[in-house]
Parts: C-alpha cells; sequence; structure tokens
C-alpha cells in the first residue's frame, strides 16, 4: 500500500510544483500565504520553491517511515484538489486573456 501511496504522492507533488512554475511564469501570485512568503523571502522563487518542495518530500517520507498512511492519502486528495484547483484557475486565465487580446 505505501509505495502507491508515496508514488502518487510525489506525482502530485510534481505536478503541484509544475502548476506553481506555471502560474508564477504567468505573474499570477502564489496563493498559499506561507509558501508566498518563502519565495518572495528567496534569493529566486525557484529556488523557494525548490526549498519548499524538498520539506513536501521530507514530509511525504516521514509519513511512509510512521506509518501515517492513513494522512498521506489525505495529504494526496489534499494536493490533488491543489493541482486540479491550478488546472481550472490557468485555463480561466488563459480565456479571459485571450478574450482581452481578441484571440477568442
Amino acid at each position: 500500500m505505501f509505495p502507491t501511496l508515496f508514488l502518487q504522492y510525489s506525482y502530485l507533488q510534481l505536478l503541484d510544483l509544475l502548476t506553481t512554475l506555471a502560474f508564477l511564469l504567468m505573474g499570477v501570485r502564489e496563493g498559499n500565504p506561507f509558501v508566498r512568503l518563502i519565495l518572495e523571502s528567496s534569493p529566486n522563487p525557484i529556488f523557494g520553491l525548490a526549498v519548499v518542495k524538498t520539506a513536501a518530500m521530507a514530509l511525504g517520507i516521514y509519513c511512509v517511515r510512521m506509518g501515517k498512511f492513513q494522512l498521506l492519502a489525505r495529504i494526496n486528495v489534499l494536493f490533488a484538489v491543489v493541482v486540479a484547483w491550478n488546472l481550472v484557475a490557468m485555463i480561466l486565465g488563459a480565456v479571459r486573456l485571450g478574450r482581452t487580446l481578441g484571440a477568442v
């Protein structure tokens, strides 16, 4: 059970990283106040994001080592929702941008 949960967790972290990078490149501000603080405090936003994702992976490893599989499953649901929200927000932003530019 745990290898699958951790693999899902890792994949969701990667998707969150990529969608966050897409937001940053589009000029969208990070919505999570804690992550935003780290991004703004770091010398480079990508470095700050790497710090956040390293901590997230450490949390996942902690859950596996401590046998907190139920917690890891719940965190997976949370990050699946976050990634889905990020994708919806990017699509809506692209549609809005297209209307502004007259492309849609």
